[in-house]
């Protein structure tokens, strides 16, 4: 009979379920070394956010098929390393979003209604009724930032409330923003309409500090903000000023930047209202994951597929030999291709080129999907997934085959369509599994992907290389590797630099001020 560990408390219905198949045994709390020895016995490992599921953990459960975490992320677990032992890892991306977003709702309404201030005083044996004059959220205008499964929810119950929204999500399409009923709006709009601003989107480089000082300063004097998201998006301290200033009217914070929440100004602000990151902490959210990732350690212990994997999912071991190194292919191409696009990305068309044309194609397709909207979901976007994500967002996906070879025996073409215009790249293996980007908007290259990149578009004239090198050196940052690629001579090239160093604000816009350059792309992979 399979064994299953648990590490975390988990709800007894996720228990029951795991019990009608496998011994389960319930220890919590262990040190490290403690799971290391005991993990070998185990064939699943269920958890929550408590355990820490490393390296040295993974490669000691030599009998593990399946790691189960009961929540939305796997910050806590070593995800590519179950990936090198061949074991599936799922969480539940679904299981706590109605409790997320009414927890949302919840504060929005509370800060209007100033109720936890009205709570204490009626507790202290107060009556101000006039001290509590609150505000109406009918015929307000809500602005919601991220229109994923949480914040689609809390748009449906807003405007059922008959509030006015306005949306910001560069990943979704304007038809799918139609059938919820937003109108899309860029961030600067949005800042100066919005009566309440909601956050739904993960924590990025992006996204880190997204509502800062300038953010504030857009917004009305009126406006109220809701973080049931993730910490660090808001620059708590420029937060914290901005409503003692009256910049805005207040705030409700579910997350923090550090949690728990050390010295912070924002205590000390009676219009703000503060909760210790109970967007997920209901009852049924704590039964719906238990139930959710107890079903597929279950169907995986069956030999069955899981739903929510969040490495490489659903592929027969000889299909996924032969298609792994191709898999990693397709994901650096997709995310190179979003970023080159930019903005919302409306159709994504993948070619297999050669003789990867007579493969499976399945799961290359849903790895260039997955490398597209890794940008924006982070952690959030997978295997399993990423198809459902991309048609929710409105993106068009088409498949195209062609067995021609070119300078590779087989290669892999992504093209992405949206707001901001088209951009295309294509890539190759060599013989030794190296990835080689060989394309970038038809313009041959051949330079391996590295973590930071600079992208230009250039005229083909003596010294751009030059004063792109000087500007770059002037900055400090240092040049890894560079290639050029041209069609026609003194024609329009591209050129591909490697960089060590993330390019400093400001050093873009520079780039596109030297003569000859026509456009220039950052991109971090």
């Amino acid at each position: 009979m399979a064994k299953v560990l648990v590490s975390d408390t988990i709800d007894k219905a996720g228990i029951d379920i795991l019990s009608q198949v496998a011994q389960v045994d319930i220890k919590t709390g262990l040190p490290p070394e403690e799971l290391v020895r005991i993990i070998p016995e185990y064939n699943a490992l269920m958890l929550r956010s408590g355990t820490q599921v490393t390296q040295a953990i993974i490669e000691a459960g030599t009998q593990l098929k399946i790691i189960g975490r009961a929540g939305v992320g796997v910050d806590n677990i070593d995800v590519k390393a179950a990936t090198r032992q061949g074991i599936v890892v799922v969480n539940s991306p679904e299981g706590n979003t109605i409790a997320a977003a009414e927890h949302a709702l919840a504060m929005m309404l509370s800060l209007s209604r100033h109720i936890p201030e009205a709570n204490r005083s009626v507790k202290a044996k107060k009556w101000d009724r006039k001290k509590f004059i609150g505000a109406e959220v009918y015929k307000k205008t809500l602005g919601v930032i991220g229109l994923g499964k949480i914040g689609s929810h809390v748009v449906n119950v807003a405007k059922s409330m008959g509030m006015k929204l306005l949306a910001f999500d560069p990943f979704i399409s304007k038809e799918r923003a139609d059938q919820l009923g937003c109108t899309l709006v860029d961030l600067d709009l949005l800042f100066a309409e919005s009566d309440y601003i909601t956050l739904h989107i993960p924590k990025t480089p992006e996204t880190a500090h997204l509502i800062s000082t300038e953010a504030l300063n857009k917004m009305k004097s009126t406006a109220r903000l809701i973080n049931c998201a993730r910490g660090g998006i808001i620059d708590e301290p420029a937060l914290a000023e901005a409503i003692a200033n009256k910049k805005i009217a207040g705030a409700a914070l579910d997350v923090f930047e550090e949690e728990p929440l050390g010295e912070s100004k924002l205590r000390e602000l009676d219009n703000v209202i503060l909760t210790p990151h109970l967007g997920a902490s209901t009852a049924e959210a704590q039964v719906n994951v238990a139930i959710d990732v107890a079903e597929q350690i279950r169907d995986v212990l069956l030999g069955l597929p899981a739903r929510s994997a969040v490495n490489i999912p659903g592929l027969t071991p000889d299909v996924m030999e032969k298609l792994r190194p191709y898999l990693q292919l397709a994901e650096t191409l997709g995310n190179l291709v979003g970023q080159l696009a930019g903005g919302r990305i409306e159709r994504l068309t993948v070619r297999l080129q050669g003789e990867l044309a007579t493969n499976k194609s399945q799961p290359l397709v849903v790895a260039s999907i997955k490398g597209l909207l890794s940008r924006a979901l982070r952690e959030r976007v997978n295997y399993v997934n990423a198809a459902i994500e991309a048609k929710e967002r409105g993106i068009r996906i088409i498949e195209t085959r062609d067995a021609t070879i070119r300078d590779y025996s087989d290669s892999l073409h992504l093209a992405a369509q949206g707001s901001m215009g088209e951009h295309s790249v294509t890539g190759a293996l060599l013989s030794d599994g190296e990835i080689r980007i060989t394309d970038v908007d038809g313009f041959p290259i051949n330079v391996p992907p590295s973590n930071y990149m600079l992208f230009t578009v250039h005229r083909d004239m003596p010294g751009i290389i030059g004063k792109i090198g000087s500007l770059l050196g002037s900055f400090n940052v240092n040049i890894a590797s560079m290639q050029v690629g041209r069609k026609i001579v003194r024609g329009d090239a591209v050129m591909a630099l490697s960089l060590d160093d993330p390019l400093p604000d400001g050093l873009l816009t520079e780039i596109t001020k030297v003569a000859g350059i026509r456009d220039a792309y950052t991109v971090k992979l």
